[in-house]
């Protein structure tokens, strides 16, 4: 645990007493502590320097926050998705490349120093540690027909067939529940207590995958429930959606992982309503609980409308406060990056005990009775405005959150919550803003939970 100096605790009261003041309820008694950030030009440790369709080198390290997760001590993996996508070269393929997918390990080192330039009581050193592609030891299906270009990754080999983020590799003849598809969008990653292996939730299935930590080699398939699978896919993501009457919606699938504290149990959630059940914009979605063990999956409806906005968002991740609940990240789509305001970006709790099992269940009507009741925990954009962060700058992308190391403050225990943005691949943003890889670190107590246990995870030694 790290403690703090006289000067160091006072820094960190006053965050605490501005915050307060800005706003009432629990959810503002979280603090932040520490902001950190990598270049958005950077190159990854993947070897794969050579350009892509687009012509954007395909080791440029971005995307770091589309998923996060504490591997112990100042040990973190983080996940982009599916590679950058967001530089037009073909709309037949959604403008999605053959990068492959991969995580990266990373050091969040958290110091007790006050850091100068944020005038945080906190400095937080990220560090690139490796990169891990991730392939199947199986053959897979492969497209490459859109504009010419072949999709097949140039680096496959015997027993090793890479992923990739191309939207046309997949097999036509097979719903989207087929495994052996090549096209993979990784939004979520958690690491199992054996601390050897990686679970990876996939949009374009949905899947969840598990991977070994140290080759990236895919090992155990979790297959979703039917009804998550849409029967016809397509390379452009309208097209799927207009193709099917169920389903998840195109790249707006599997979105948000969570592990158990005793690592047991795996928590998936969709991005947005399936589409029986209203589709993106709709209010109804569904959070999964998948026993490791069995493989037997429940479900749970999440209400996606916030009363104060009269408005629906979807979620970008969900994170395990213990073994029934969770906290969900909901976001709109606007700031840095996106040229405008942030408004939206906030965690709510929500526990799966006082739910009840949707299994089997579908439509809007019939899901809204067994909605979860959530309070909100933190409010993430007006944490940040307190700080003095212009709602311009706050990441339109914030979609990773994990739990870190504990503190201590005064004798008194705080858990440190750290949130990363997805930068999509952008190095700078249209108006000519840096738009690098960011962390920002925030601590609560035991307190700040409404009675809440919170259980950090742990690793077998």
């Amino acid at each position: 645990m790290t403690r703090l100096s006289k000067h160091h605790r006072s820094l960190l009261a006053a965050a605490a007493a501005l915050a307060l003041g800005s706003a009432s309820g629990a959810a503002f008694a979280v603090d932040l502590i520490a902001i950190g950030s990598l270049p958005g030009n950077g190159s990854d440790f993947s070897g794969q320097s050579a350009p892509l369709e687009n012509g954007q080198r395909g080791d440029l390290l971005g995307g770091l926050g589309s998923g996060l997760t504490w591997a112990g001590g100042s040990t973190f993996l983080a996940l982009p998705d599916r590679g950058p996508n967001a530089v037009a070269w073909n709309s037949a393929v959604d403008d999605t490349t053959s990068y492959i997918p991969r995580f990266h390990t990373l050091s969040l080192a958290l110091s007790a120093t006050p850091d100068t330039k944020t005038g945080l009581p906190f400095t937080l050193t990220p560090t690139l540690l490796g990169t891990t592609l991730l392939y199947s030891r199986t053959a897979l299906a492969y497209g490459g027909t859109a504009g010419g270009f072949g999709a097949v990754p140039a680096a496959n080999g015997a027993n090793r067939f890479y992923f990739s983020g191309r939207s046309d590799n997949f097999n036509p003849a097979t719903t989207s529940a087929d495994s052996s598809d090549a096209r993979l969008d990784p939004e979520g990653i958690r690491l199992a207590r054996s601390g050897t292996t990686v679970f990876v939730s996939d949009e374009y299935g949905p899947y969840v995958y598990q991977f070994d930590r140290a080759t990236g080699a895919r090992g155990r398939v979790t297959k979703l429930p039917a009804e998550l699978a849409v029967a016809r896919k397509a390379a452009v993501g309208s097209t799927e959606i207009s193709a099917n009457t169920g389903g998840r919606v195109a790249n707006k699938g599997m979105e948000g992982l969570a592990i158990s504290p005793d690592g047991k149990t795996l928590f998936a959630m969709v991005q947005s309503p399936l589409i029986q059940d209203g589709g993106d914009g709709g209010r109804y979605n569904r959070i999964l609980k998948i026993d490791l063990a069995s493989g037997a999956t429940q479900q749970f409806v999440y209400d996606n409308y916030l009363a104060d906005k009269a408005k629906t968002y979807n979620s970008s991740e969900i994170l395990a406060l213990n073994e029934h609940e969770l906290l969900v990240l909901e976001r709109d789509g606007k700031g840095r990056g996106d040229g405008s305001s942030a408004v939206v970006k906030r965690i709510y709790k929500v526990d799966l005990a006082t739910g009840s099992d949707v299994s089997g269940k579908s439509g809007a009507a019939t899901l809204a009775p067994y909605a979860l009741t959530k309070t909100l925990f933190l409010d993430i954009a007006a944490k940040l405005g307190a700080a003095g962060i212009k709602a311009t700058a706050i990441p339109a992308k914030l979609e990773g959150i994990a739990f870190g190391e504990d503190i201590v403050v005064d004798g008194v225990t705080r858990h440190t919550l750290y949130v990363g943005n997805d930068n999509d691949f952008l190095p700078a943003t249209a108006d000519g803003q840096d738009n690098p890889n960011q962390w920002f670190v925030f601590s609560f107590t035991d307190a700040d939970l409404g009675g809440s246990v919170f259980v950090n995870q742990s690793f077998a030694r």
